[in-house]
């Protein structure tokens, strides 16, 4: 095995086991393919874009507001509160997880 070889399969391997990119220890056992079920059944997009207009993409880190892991897990939790979601406390965990990958990136 080359070099190039062998360090492609240790990338492979690091990406594949998540070590690659560290999400928070509030995330570690986070579901995330859960919490991207639930935020497309829960149509969290739609009712972000009736929020701020445009692809919502505006609602994500708005200046001061969502500045760690905690407050976004409880930014998640007040939308199952409010909403009425019904969303158990480690399906939150798996939404905010998600988020936190996809647009937070806090480690």
């Amino acid at each position: 095995m080359t070099l190039f070889q062998r360090s492609a399969w240790v990338w492979m391997v690091l990406a594949g086991s998540g070590a690659a990119w560290a999400q928070p220890a509030l995330f570690k056992e986070a579901d995330y393919k859960l919490g991207e079920k639930l935020i497309a059944e829960n149509k969290c997009l739609a009712c972000h874009v009736s929020k701020v207009g445009g692809d919502g993409s505006a609602i994500y880190k708005p200046l001061g507001r969502i500045n760690t892991a905690a407050f976004l897990r409880g930014m998640v939790e007040q939308c199952n509160t409010e909403l009425n979601m019904g969303m158990f406390p480690e399906e939150v965990t798996s939404v905010a997880a998600v988020l936190n990958r996809d647009h937070y990136k806090f480690k």
